[in-house]
């Protein structure tokens, strides 16, 4: 074997017939030549397989917005309209924000609340009260969109007051509330990412990696800046092609997640 092995992914164990057989992936880090290796043990024996090109990271559905939605609600006499829409990044959720503000500029309250990415393990989620007492409107919110294990969404609450107090509890109840009944009239599709790719960019690159990204369908799972942008992407297979070829094009670096560039 020529090189050093570094890095392995974890290994997986699973059965074949009678054997069990364990899986480990690691990368090879000679210059000349740069295979996935796979290792199998088999009753004892290694077997060394190389496969030329870095396999793509798959990734399970999960249930988004299939469309705008909205609702509402009385409580004592306080409105609370509720609308919710599919979101790619935190862009599109401000966006939808200031449509809602637009759309009831004499309301008192728009909280709000967004997850991105797969409900079991968000790349982003956050949440706001707008005036509200701290954790009675945003967190509520949110604990919904949570407990109903769906990404990619956006959800403002916005409140019309009538007049009489709610105190927080009842606060956290009205927008609980308003977003289950919001969650009941939403129809829902599934949202199936099959690839990871990072990506590798100048900062100067970056907003046009992010306007490719709300064009395709694509989600931006993690960016982190040192002397280069990287960016995490995930995005369904069918778009793999047309980003090979706004890379190539802008001299934009790429690699499938966890394989050497």
């Amino acid at each position: 074997m020529v090189g050093d092995y570094t890095d392995s992914i974890p290994a997986c164990l699973f059965s074949y017939q009678r054997w069990d057989i364990i899986l480990d992936t690691s990368e090879h880090h000679d210059s000349s030549f740069n295979p996935l290796c796979f290792f199998v043990r088999l009753v004892g024996h290694f077997t060394f397989v190389f496969i030329p090109e870095p396999l793509p990271v798959m990734l399970p559905s999960y249930a988004v917005p299939a469309d705008t939605t909205q609702c509402e609600i009385e409580v004592k006499r306080s409105r609370f309209i509720a609308r919710a829409t599919n979101i790619h990044c935190r862009e599109e959720a401000m966006a939808f924000l200031a449509q809602a503000k637009i759309d009831h500029p004499h309301a008192r309250h728009h909280c709000w609340a967004y997850l991105i990415g797969n409900p079991f393990s968000a790349s982003s989620a956050a949440m706001n009260d707008d005036g509200e007492p701290g954790g009675t409107a945003g967190k509520p919110i949110l604990n919904v969109m949570q407990h109903k294990k769906v990404g990619d969404i956006m959800i403002v609450v916005i409140r019309y007051f009538g007049g009489i107090k709610l105190g927080a509890g009842g606060l956290t109840r009205a927008y609980s509330s308003a977003t289950e009944a919001l969650f009941a009239s939403m129809q829902l599709q599934q949202q199936q990412f099959a690839i990871q790719i990072l990506l590798l960019c100048s900062f100067a690159q970056e907003q046009m990696v992010r306007h490719w990204v709300g064009q395709h369908d694509a989600t931006i799972e993690a960016i982190s800046y040192t002397q280069i942008v990287e960016i995490t992407l995930s995005l369904p297979e069918k778009h793999k092609n047309n980003l090979i070829l706004f890379c190539n094009t802008r001299h934009i670096k790429y690699r499938t997640k966890d394989a050497q560039p």
